[in-house]
């Protein structure tokens, strides 16, 4: 009776009242929704088109610097330089998602609401295009903390802990063994193992 009781309240709390974010001048809305792009850059929309959880403000990260918050139906618009970005969606849990950005598209995050324990939980999911277009199209745009963002660095050259730890000498198929061997032993991830194994792949 006690758990009901606490997902009721919790369900009450995300629906009452409505959750106020600094929204942007009507042209800068109206120039993000034409959804033009310019070549060496790229769109990116990040929105929360839906009404529940309304009152619950949700800040929203990119490379670890905070883009600002957003409210039922507002949605975040970018234009990023190609590369690689960490989005954050940070409520009772964060939900990170990493965006390929190429020049010239638009991608489109939807932050969902979800319900959580003690407060509003949220996923972020990147989406096809047309769901995206109607989602920021019946969403205001926000007055963000950022114009701009770099692309987060790469490493493609630099040496990282996996790298070191595996011996650079040797058949492909040693490396793979090794590279079990470091997945088995809980020294990396299965999405680290998967990463280096392509890597190894293709490089012979």
């Amino acid at each position: 009776m006690l758990n009901r009781n606490l997902i009721a309240t919790a369900g009450m709390l995300l629906l009452v009242g409505c959750a106020s974010v600094p929204m942007a001048p009507a042209d800068q809305d109206a120039k993000a929704k034409q959804f033009t792009t310019v070549s060496n850059k790229s769109n990116l929309y990040i929105y929360r088109n839906e009404n529940f959880g309304r009152a619950i403000p949700m800040t929203v990260s990119i490379n670890g610097k905070v883009l600002g918050q957003t409210a039922a139906q507002t949605y975040f618009w970018l234009q990023l330089t190609p590369g690689q970005y960490n989005l954050e969606s940070h409520t009772e849990h964060v939900s990170a998602l990493i965006l390929s950005a190429e020049a010239g598209k638009d991608y489109f995050v939807w932050q969902e609401v979800k319900m959580g324990l003690w407060a509003a939980r949220s996923q972020l999911q990147q989406v096809d295009e047309k769901t995206g277009r109607d989602g920021v199209l019946e969403s205001k745009l926000i007055n963000q903390n950022l114009t701009s963002v770099e692309p987060l660095a790469q490493t493609t050259n630099s040496i990282t802990p996996i790298d070191a730890q595996i011996t650079l000498t040797g058949s492909t198929q040693q490396k793979l063994r090794e590279l079990q061997g470091l997945r088995k032993e809980g020294l990396i991830s299965e999405s680290e193992y998967q990463q280096k194994k392509q890597q190894f792949l293709k490089a012979y």
